[in-house]
């Protein structure tokens, strides 16, 4: 092989490894947040992507969905939108128990 062919090797192998240590990384970060997402509780102080701060009323695991208490204010979010959590729940009940089932809000709905 001439040194022109070992350059393009060289290259083309230097741009394989940053790319498998991207893709790892960014599947850790990836995770990382499911794990945060799976472990919300009603309760919790959170942040979303957009930078609200609220605390969690309910979650609806069917929809995958978090309904954040904003100073009065409730707004239904995707539950991947939240960033980070600021607080934990002390004595709130797990997300399972917390969950809201598509009868209760229908019939929360029509009150």
């Amino acid at each position: 092989m001439n040194s022109g062919t070992m350059s393009y090797v060289l290259l083309f192998a230097v741009v394989i490894i940053m790319l498998w240590f991207t893709m790892r990384s960014q599947s850790k970060r990836q995770k990382q947040h499911q794990q945060l997402v799976d472990s919300l509780k009603r309760g919790d102080e959170v942040v979303t992507i957009g930078r609200l701060h609220g605390v969690i009323d309910s979650i609806n695991t069917e929809d995958k969905t978090v309904t954040l208490d904003c100073d009065g204010v409730y707004l239904v979010f995707d539950s991947v939108a939240i960033a980070r959590v600021v607080n934990r729940a002390k004595d709130a009940a797990p997300a399972a128990s917390a969950e809201v089932s598509t009868e209760e809000k229908a019939d929360k709905d029509a009150e």
